[in-house]
């Protein structure tokens, strides 16, 4: 098939070559205009504008955006609409609030264009490993670019189990996503404070018969193989560990990138609570707070009501 992409960064970048060595057409822009030039030493046809991208495709065209959330998303889209035709139809695969969906598409309705959002999980390793998404938007539309889907996704076929399932109307894609991302915010917090747990049985603070020393590269690694918590978060935490067994060149200021604080907004909305999804999303704002003003309200409350004497942060105290 023939596609435009808007934005090579990290993500559009590869699934531009990934689509490319799949055997299809790519017109590709980005702002950056270095980013265009590499997308053309692959095989892209390059674009200078989002005019001349739409100007390089035939009828019905279709543009994938793969651009920052937000405004960025919405001016791109704008722009598009100006310059797309009735039967056009735009893809958003960026990480977009599903409520801004549903208006989009009813906004591009009003000129015959059509929308659908993709939920698109894979990172940085999508290139050689593939795309795992979830669609939302017009079954029609959906089943014409179905060869796309099949080459960004991990393997052949065209059913939930290889990658890629067609999930509902206009916002359920990137819905559905969400909620994935939610889930993921809990899982990682969850092998950070086991392994946590796990490092600090070292610590002198454990009484000497129940010390350990142990290997945390070594356990990850064997948990890999045959465990019930072997994922691919516990595959990319052992390569972590492999490279930095102190994880010494990070610093622990976890930043998000807004699907958790949505999916917190959405339980709250549906009544359902999400006590792991919204501590873990909790606990990326304290990461961020080298002096947290929380943290020393509670202990001087404990201090007042309990006489406990704070304990430094270099280890000292009773």
């Amino acid at each position: 098939m023939q596609l435009g992409m808007v934005g090579l960064g990290r993500m559009g970048g590869n699934m531009t070559r990934r689509l490319l060595r799949g055997g299809h057409e790519v017109v590709a822009y980005d702002r950056d205009s270095a980013a265009v030039g590499r997308a053309e030493q692959e095989g892209a046809t390059g674009a200078s504008t989002l005019r001349d991208l739409v100007a390089g495709l035939h009828a019905p065209r279709a543009v994938w955006i793969m651009v920052p959330a937000g405004d960025v998303t919405e001016r791109t889209i704008d722009e598009l609409a100006e310059a797309l035709f009735p039967g056009d139809t735009v893809i958003d695969g960026g990480n977009t609030y599903f409520k801004d969906d549903v208006a989009r598409a009813e906004k591009l309705s009003a000129r015959k264009l059509h929308y659908v959002d993709v939920g698109t999980s894979g990172g940085v390793w999508g290139l050689e490993r593939g795309y795992c998404m979830t669609i939302g938007g017009p079954a029609g539309i959906v089943e014409r670019l179905d060869p796309l889907f099949r080459t960004l996704a991990p393997g052949p076929g065209s059913n939930a189990r290889k990658g890629y399932v067609h999930v509902g109307p206009a916002g359920a894609g990137h819905f559905v996503k969400m909620i994935h991302n939610g889930i993921e915010y809990g899982m990682m917090q969850a092998f950070a404070e086991g392994l946590e747990i796990l490092r600090e049985s070292g610590s002198d603070r454990v009484d000497p018969r129940h010390r350990y020393d142990l290997d945390l590269h070594d356990i990850a690694e064997v948990w890999r193989h045959g465990s019930v918590v072997s994922s691919w978060l516990l595959d990319l935490l052992e390569i972590s560990l492999r490279e930095d067994r102190d994880l010494s060149a990070y610093s622990g200021y976890v930043q998000d990138s807004g699907e958790g604080r949505w999916t917190v907004q959405t339980a709250i909305e549906e009544d359902v609570p999400a006590h792991v999804l919204t501590a873990s999303l909790f606990t990326r704002f304290q990461s961020r707070q080298d002096d947290s003003y929380a943290a020393r309200v509670l202990s001087a409350l404990r201090h007042q009501f309990g006489g406990h004497v704070e304990q430094k942060r270099n280890g000292g105290g009773p």
